[in-house]
């Protein structure tokens, strides 16, 4: 390494760098996206070099945090493994009955785990060393459910540090969330909250920065879908929310004036804390929500329904909700309706983010030598 790639900087002089706030660089840090150390004073530093190459999105040795789980069993086990995974709520599955259609669909964003039922798939050595030799699974933690009759791949295991055994579905859901919340690369970071946050804020809110979305103008390919949203649902109020450190931020709100709140208003700190859709039929008889600014005063909301909205890696950025100001509820076909517009939002966030991808590998071709 030359004078230059050693060449070492703080925090802050890795932000104006990267142009982000300081914060977002200490995120950056401390979850593991630029490698760093502490100095005997308790600072952290990282090389130059290394900020850099986050900027040219060069450095494929740069691990980016990811709240996805690949799940791969056969169509007997999917359901009940499926069902095991809701109790990790940092995790977004993708569920697959068998390898090769999973790996197709990885697409190069590796995933925080691989999830391979041993009783379903038939898991061999080459197995494993292909999910190991995939650029897109680097750094993708591999997790067996249940033993075959034979022992599985114990050279590729004892090699690679990268699988681990789990006796069944009822520790699966610990062990992905272990692998997606990684609590060590954010302690510190989150200070005490009043509103709930998920184990995996600082990753989340670092994603959201990755997104561009917060404080850009109204786009009518959002605002189609809070209208849809609001006129199949016959209600007054949809939203589409971004949820910052302190903000509760509107990217398309329909039937609301305020373009923001502060983050303690928002109900979907509790959305954000799991895969499907919540409801609130009457907030003024929640306790979670009956003392809220927004239940107690104008504009007296009673009802709240929302669905999380997640981008690429499966964070969740914040979600797509519906609001009344008189108590109701929603059949299931009403909650099937707003969990497949939640998914249309999070489809056009991650169109946004490939295609963003797709560009900065296109300038890093031009910018190479003929």
């Amino acid at each position: 390494m030359g004078a230059a790639e050693k060449e070492i900087v703080t925090t802050a002089d890795a932000a104006k760098i990267l142009g982000v706030s300081v914060r977002t660089a200490q995120l950056l840090i401390e979850g593991g996206t630029i490698p760093s150390w502490k100095t005997p004073g308790g600072h952290r530093r990282v090389y130059r070099n290394d900020v850099i190459a986050l900027v040219k999105g060069a450095d494929t040795s740069v691990k980016l945090a990811s709240a996805r789980v690949i799940l791969i069993a056969g169509p007997e086990r999917l359901p009940e493994l499926t069902a095991a995974l809701e109790n990790a709520p940092s995790c977004f599955v993708d569920s697959y009955p068998e390898p090769f259609t999973a790996l197709l669909d990885i697409g190069g964003r590796s995933p925080a785990a691989v999830v391979l039922d041993a009783n379903t798939v038939a898991i061999s050595d080459g197995l494993l060393i292909a999910l190991g030799s995939d650029a897109g699974l680097q750094h993708t933690a591999i997790l067996v459910v249940g033993r075959s009759d034979r022992q599985i791949a114990s050279d590729f295991a004892r090699s690679s540090g990268r699988v681990q055994f789990i006796n069944g579905p009822d520790e699966l859901a610990e062990a992905a969330e272990a692998v997606v919340s990684r609590p060590h690369a954010t302690a510190g970071l989150i200070p005490p909250s009043p509103f709930p946050l998920p184990g995996n804020e600082a990753q989340r809110l670092l994603a959201l920065e990755r997104s561009g979305l917060i404080d850009t103008p109204p786009e009518d390919t959002f605002d189609r879908l809070t209208w849809l949203a609001a006129q199949t649902l016959d209600m007054p109020i949809s939203l589409i929310t971004l949820l910052t450190p302190t903000r509760q931020w509107f990217k398309s709100r329909h039937g609301l004036d305020m373009a923001d709140t502060p983050r303690s208003w928002a109900f979907c700190n509790h959305t954000i804390l799991q895969n499907r859709c919540m409801i609130s039929e009457d907030l003024s008889a929640d306790p979670r929500f009956e003392d809220n600014p927004a239940v107690i005063d104008a504009p007296h909301f009673r009802f709240y329904a929302g669905c999380p909205v997640v981008d690429p890696d499966g964070f969740t950025l914040g979600s797509l909700c519906v609001i009344d100001t008189r108590p109701r509820t929603l059949d299931d076909t009403q909650q099937a309706i707003l969990t497949n517009l939640a998914a249309l939002v999070s489809d056009e966030i991650k169109l946004r983010a490939t295609d963003k991808r797709l560009r900065i590998a296109m300038d890093a071709l031009d910018r190479k030598p003929n």
